[in-house]
């Protein structure tokens, strides 16, 4: 299907203020740009968002590796989350990156009926990136729509932009990420049976099976909320391969505190606080359990200290 067949497959009900983009991590940049919108459009317009599920880079440049902070379905509910109910998915094709502006424009303003278009200073449309803010001013009052800039937000003395947030997640600065956001870095997933060896250890596990492409944290041990049917539990996340076993698959694994139900097969979603150390390889297993034993006391002040900093009262024992 292409970009005309997608959008005229979309009833937007009324003329639209629409915004353009990947919005990967749905960030505070992003959060000040679907603010705009959603003022922009008022009550005279449907407030739209046309994001691309996959990152243009994989298509543009193949090969590369662009982690994704947020899955398709997690980035969608986000920005739904801001009051926009119209959220059209893209795929980002090789035939779209074809498109020229001039064709993407009139695609818009025929199918989406759109009358006003927010996007960031720096943001461009079509093949080439031809489509750049004074291009989208003058085609405008050919078409008949009006283009308004969202300057981008500026946090701990830098612009906020999704590869940011990558590079922070790689170096498991998870806490610098989650400022980045305005919300903890999470990852959603479903149990899986792995090799059973915490649970030999007297730290049984939870294996995630995750989407592919995603975002992960630097390897090292991480405290963690596991959030199971609605429900919060403390825990403790590894990220990484299992060095003292000579093992070299990457794995997510999250030790529940104080927690023994049969969770096999439910998704999973864990929110990120802190890292609150590296990998590491151990002499044997015995020097193993006993960091893994502080592991999660660290961990249980770590979420102790998060509930109290949310206002909430800690009930980690």
């Amino acid at each position: 299907m292409d970009l005309r067949q997608r959008l005229a497959s979309i009833d937007p009900g009324r003329e639209t203020v629409l915004t353009i983009g990947v919005f990967d991590g749905v960030h505070r940049g992003h959060q000040r740009l679907l603010r705009c919108l959603m003022e922009l459009a008022g009550t005279s317009y449907t407030p739209a968002v046309l994001t691309f599920i996959n990152h243009p880079l994989s298509v543009l440049r193949p090969g590369s590796d662009i982690g994704c902070i947020t899955p398709p379905e997690t980035k969608i509910n986000l920005i739904r989350d801001q009051g926009i109910n119209l959220v059209v998915g893209l795929d980002f094709t090789p035939e779209l990156a074809q498109v020229t502006a001039e064709e993407f424009t009139s695609i818009l303003v025929e199918e989406m009926h759109m009358k006003g278009l927010v996007a960031g200073p720096d943001s461009t449309i079509g093949r080439d990136r031809q489509g750049d803010f004074q291009f989208l001013k003058e085609r405008g009052k050919e078409l008949g729509f009006w283009i308004e800039s969202v300057e981008p937000v500026v946090f701990d003395g830098d612009l906020v932009k999704s590869r940011r947030i990558r590079s922070a997640l790689a170096e498991g600065n998870v806490y610098g990420g989650a400022r980045l956001m305005g919300r903890k870095f999470s990852l959603q997933g479903t149990v899986i049976t792995g090799h059973r060896r915490g649970r030999t250890l007297g730290f049984p596990t939870a294996n995630l099976d995750l989407a592919l492409g995603l975002a992960l944290p630097g390897d090292g041990i991480y405290a963690t909320w596991a959030i199971i049917d609605g429900e919060r539990f403390p825990s403790a996340t590894s990220i990484g391969v299992r060095p003292t076993f000579d093992l070299t698959e990457r794995l997510v694994e999250v030790f529940i505190i104080d927690f023994d139900d049969d969770i096999y097969g439910k998704r999973m979603d864990v929110e990120f606080v802190t890292k609150v150390r590296d990998q590491e390889t151990f002499s044997g297993v015995d020097a193993l359990i006993e960091q893994m034993d502080r592991d999660v006391e660290n961990c249980r002040a770590v979420l102790r200290q998060d509930m109290e900093s949310a206002g909430l009262e800690a009930q980690i024992d």
